[in-house]
């Protein structure tokens, strides 16, 4: 591994000498995946359609783990540097984030690692807005972690062990965060304050991020999609609406719509619930922001449905919300974080791993799995292992799927 990552750096140097802009590999050559997949599997791991590029335990993401260290995988995003147009993947640790070069994505570079605030958690998530990188936890007091990914492009010796920026510590532990790219706002869901609502959080200067208010009123947010309106509903249009996933274990489970475009006085639309709800966890607009795409993560696990489900709201008039269809997935895992590229659907589904879903003729109530990478091949049972989470937004059309036990996969359609 370590011949491999400094073979990488020679190249990644070599690249931008002479301040030559470095190309973004896997966008200019032809990529060897390290597993195709045939007959069903990439190596070891259940698949269709889709290759295995990459792999990165999650004890190679950490360059602080030892021996006796039991490291675990969570949340994922990306970023790709508009100067070098090189993508970069932030996987989320139980012990922090550790940054990964996939400019190669064959031969991915861990640069470095920024360590928990305070303590280790299962649960830590991270956007990206304006080259920054914000990262919150459900560790105790660790606030809000705010990190320059300009940083990136200057590591000399990697693995670097990084210290962030700054740490807005105005609140403690957070479940989840959601940032607006279009506004400059991040919203921390699920913390100690507002009752676990939304905190709204001015980070358009992200080295000083500001909270400027809250939503108290729905309760616990899970977490949330915010967007600035453009769907088919005209009354909304331009105003800046969050759905939020409000999950209550053995409470109330809804989905919450918010006009929060002032953030001093934000104002609920509507809400709606449905049946066989066990804990309203994530949904997704599609682009034309007609639909709400919804996973229940506990369904499956109460025996509420048989196979794992996805719920399906029809917001063409936000003050009405209605239930449109639900979708049944060929296994019995549990369904987790999902996000939506064009007319596919992307949603990892823990022991089952990441589900590829035609939602084109989503209109009609037709959806269809059309592929799968699976990074759990013990077995698809309805338990909490495997795949947490997917990003498929680099324009080099690599996906990201973290793994829990296994780390970082890179995957890519099979041509």
């Amino acid at each position: 591994m370590k011949k491999i990552l400094f073979l990488s750096l020679i190249l990644a140097f070599s690249c931008s000498k002479d301040n030559i802009e470095t190309p973004n590999l896997n966008l200019d050559s032809e990529i060897m995946p390290l597993a195709k997949c045939e007959n069903g599997f990439a190596d070891i791991y259940p698949c269709n359609g889709y290759d295995l590029l990459a792999h990165i335990s999650t004890e190679d993401l950490d360059p602080t783990t030892t021996a006796f260290s039991n490291v675990e995988g969570n949340d994922s995003w990306g970023w790709t540097d508009s100067t070098t147009n090189k993508e970069y993947v932030l996987m989320g640790l139980n012990t922090g984030v550790s940054f990964v070069d996939i400019s190669n994505p064959t031969e991915p570079i861990v640069l470095g690692f920024l360590p928990t605030a305070t303590v280790n958690s299962d649960w830590r998530d991270v956007k990206v807005y304006n080259n920054h990188a914000f990262v919150v936890s459900e560790a105790t007091s660790h606030g809000m972690q705010v990190f320059d990914l300009t940083r990136l492009r200057n590591v000399a010796n990697p693995p670097e062990i990084f210290t962030a920026e700054t740490t807005l510590s105005d609140f403690g532990n957070a479940h989840n965060i959601v940032i607006n790219e279009d506004s400059g706002y991040a919203y921390a869901v699920g913390t100690s304050q507002a009752s676990g609502g939304p905190l709204f959080i001015n980070i358009q200067n992200p080295s000083n991020p500001v909270i400027e208010g809250n939503f108290i009123e729905a309760g616990y947010a899970h977490d949330a999609q915010v967007i600035i309106y453009k769907g088919p509903d005209a009354y909304y249009t331009s105003k800046e609406i969050m759905v939020s996933s409000n999950g209550e274990r053995f409470g109330t489970n809804e989905v919450v719509i918010v006009d929060v475009t002032d953030k001093t006085n934000p104002i609920e639309i509507s809400k709606i619930t449905y049946a066989n709800e066990a804990y309203t966890h994530q949904g997704w607009f599609t682009e034309n922001q007609r639909y709400f795409i919804v996973g229940d993560e506990l369904d499956e696990v109460d025996g509420k449905v048989d196979k794992t489900r996805i719920l399906i709201f029809d917001l063409l008039d936000l003050d009405n919300p209605v239930l449109s269809s639900e979708y049944f997935g060929p296994t019995e895992a549990i369904d987790h974080n999902g996000y939506v590229k064009e007319n596919i659907y992307y949603q990892a589904n823990y022991t089952a791993g990441v589900r590829m879903i035609d939602i084109a003729d989503i209109s009609n109530k037709n959806l269809n799995e059309i592929a799968f990478f699976d990074t759990y091949p013990e077995n698809n049972n309805t338990s909490f292992h495997g795949a947490w989470n997917v990003y498929p937004y680099f324009e080099s059309d690599v996906i990201v799927v973290s793994d829990i036990e296994r780390g970082l996969f890179l995957i890519k359609k099979s041509e």
